[in-house]
Parts: structure tokens; C-alpha cells; sequence
């Protein structure tokens, strides 16, 4: 498959205002970023929030993500210092339908709320369309996830539906958002 050949046929490296994406490493992997892992409230909407985690089970990820044919996982730095700030990942790609999905981590609290987030998402969403020709990009958020929320239409995704109590959050039932951006071209 072409698209998912052109994910591990070349680097990838991505520059916007504030922030740099490339190909995540496992010599990124650092404490600071296995803290934020294992932080309540940076994982708090999302999965990871079961599981601890080491070095050795966020090295098996990366591996696993850099092995795939078709996930893409970047690291996102700063523009400035190059410090590590997160991570986005772009898939599963499915290159017949010329789909996937993005998820992403802004592990470092102090950038929260500076369009660390949307400016990731942009980027990749460009990449996705431009560079892999895909035909549309998928994300979903926990309801009351503002901060993704936010970051999500800042990049021009749409809300295209609701998972009514979709996923148990705490002690009660919560409904998933579902969004989506189509490529124009």
C-alpha cells in the first residue's frame, strides 16, 4: 500500500509557529514524559489512565507505533528550545478509504492553553491530506474535554455526532464526541 510504504519510507518532520512534529524516538523517551503518563490529570480523558506506566511499557508503544504500517507517531517540540511537549499520532490509516484518525497528548501543563494542541493538529491534518493524499482525518473526545474540544475546531474539524454514554468516566456513563474533517481537494 503506498500511503502506509510513504509512512516508513522517509522521516517526517513538520514545522509550524510554535511547534515541531517529527518522528517520535524511543531515545525521546524521558521521566518527565513517563510522569505525565502516569499523571491523573493529564491522562484523565483518556485511556492510558488504566494502566501504569514505565519505561519499558512506553518504549513497547513507540516500538509498536514505529513498526506499524500504518500509525504514525510524532513527538511534539518546541519551536523555541525543542523541549518535548507531547505526542500526536495519525491512525490507523486505512488507504482504501483514504481514512484515519488522530489522537494526541499535551503532557507538559505549563502549554496548556497556547494552541500547542490545535497548531499539532493543523499540521498533521495537512500532512494527512497533502503528503498521504488521505481523503478525511477522525478524531473523539470524552464530553467535557473542553481543552480538546477547543484545539479540535480551532483546526477546522466539525462535531459530526454523539456516542450516548459511551464510556464509564469516573462513577457515571459519558457520551463521546465524534469529529471529523473532510480534505477539499
Amino acid at each position: 500500500m503506498s500511503d502506509e510504504q510513504n509512512l516508513k519510507d522517509h522521516q517526517v518532520l513538520l514545522v509550524g509557529d510554535k511547534i515541531i512534529l517529527r518522528d517520535f524516538r524511543l531515545e525521546d523517551i524521558t521521566q518527565d514524559y513517563i510522569d505525565w503518563m502516569n499523571d491523573p490529570v493529564v491522562v484523565q480523558f483518556t485511556e492510558s489512565r488504566f494502566h501504569p506506566h514505565s519505561i519499558e511499557s512506553i518504549s513497547d508503544f513507540v516500538e509498536q507505533c514505529r513498526r506499524s504500517p500504518c500509525d504514525l507517531l510524532l513527538g511534539i517540540f518546541s519551536e523555541n528550545d525543542g523541549l518535548h511537549l507531547g505526542n500526536i499520532k495519525l491512525g490507523p490509516i486505512n488507504s482504501y478509504h483514504r481514512i484515519a484518525d488522530i489522537g494526541l497528548i499535551v503532557g507538559r501543563k505549563t502549554h496548556w492553553g497556547k494552541g500547542v494542541a490545535s497548531e499539532a493538529i493543523a499540521l498533521v491534518r495537512d500532512y494527512a491530506f497533502q503528503g498521504l493524499a488521505l481523503h478525511k482525518v477522525t478524531a473523539s473526545f470524552y464530553e467535557g474535554n473542553t481543552g480538546s474540544e477547543k484545539a479540535f475546531l480551532k483546526a477546522d474539524f466539525v462535531r459530526e455526532g454523539v456516542r450516548n454514554m459511551h464510556v464509564k468516566y469516573e462513577d457515571r456513563w459519558m457520551n463521546v464526541i465524534e469529529l471529523g474533517c473532510i480534505n477539499a481537494k
